[in-house]
């Protein structure tokens, strides 16, 4: 990677603004490679020079990796002028970078990837990956092992070809049941259209993983973290699901 100022790593990373940070060079708080850099405009080269500040590393990280709990009544884009988007719940630095990896229906909840590695996004996203989401879902109906069987085997909504095979899961069957579904393809609205086709109607949908990638429970509607090392790990190695 080319060389920066040293403002504008530090910037970049979100140390403060470049007045923020030019005074703290002129205190003496930041070191390159151990010396005190006494100007803003020393050039450093990320994965090369050590960047501290107040004693404490700073890494230059090229790209970023978010796990987003989405909230219901969110919609999954980077901009727009009516509803609250996926970005509008991230306050990070280089925010303007990034986007939703995929989209989740504007009433439709949980795990959303929020990144700016094009490239991984892309590899998660292709069609020919057949990369595994799986949802819980609450269904107005009694869902039972004939629509299991029928999900299984592939389902016609509308497109030219039938769904893929989708593993569905009863965990409680009745007048309101309670599911989970795993499926290797992203149509549109297809969760709800699969049980529009056998005849009921999906009431709550919430995405629990993505990949290798799962939903940390410990995460309330609306928060989010980066992704842990092994999670980014993971999921560059993950080809299909």
């Amino acid at each position: 990677m080319k060389s920066l100022r040293l403002d504008k790593y530090l910037a970049d990373m979100g140390i403060g603004t470049r007045s923020e940070i030019k005074e703290k060079i002129k205190k003496g708080l930041v070191t390159v490679n151990g010396e005190t850099a006494g100007r803003p405009e020393v050039r450093v080269t990320p994965g090369e020079d050590q960047v501290t500040v107040n004693g404490v590393v700073v890494s230059y990280a090229t790209f970023s990796y978010y796990m987003l709990n989405k909230p219901a009544g969110c919609v999954s884009a980077t901009e727009d002028l009516r509803h609250e988007t996926v970005l509008d719940l991230i306050d990070e630095p280089g925010k303007k970078d990034l986007f939703p990896v995929g989209r989740l229906d504007i009433d439709t909840e949980g795990l959303l990837l929020i990144t700016n590695d094009g490239e991984l996004a892309h590899r998660l996203l292709a069609p020919k990956k057949h990369v595994a989401k799986t949802y819980f879902a609450r269904i107005r109906g009694c869902v039972d092992e004939t629509d299991a069987a029928k999900m299984n085997e592939g389902l016609d909504i509308g497109e030219k070809r039938p769904t893929l095979p989708a593993e569905l899961v009863i965990l409680k069957a009745g007048d309101i049941s309670e599911i989970m579904l795993t499926i290797t393809e992203g149509k549109f609205h297809q969760v709800k259209r699969m049980f529009e086709t056998v005849g009921k109607e999906v009431l709550y949908l919430k995405r629990l993983s993505m990949g290798t990638l799962t939903l940390d429970e410990t995460l309330e509607s609306g928060q989010y973290r980066p992704l842990t090392e092994k999670e980014i790990e993971d999921l560059k190695g993950n080809q299909t699901c």
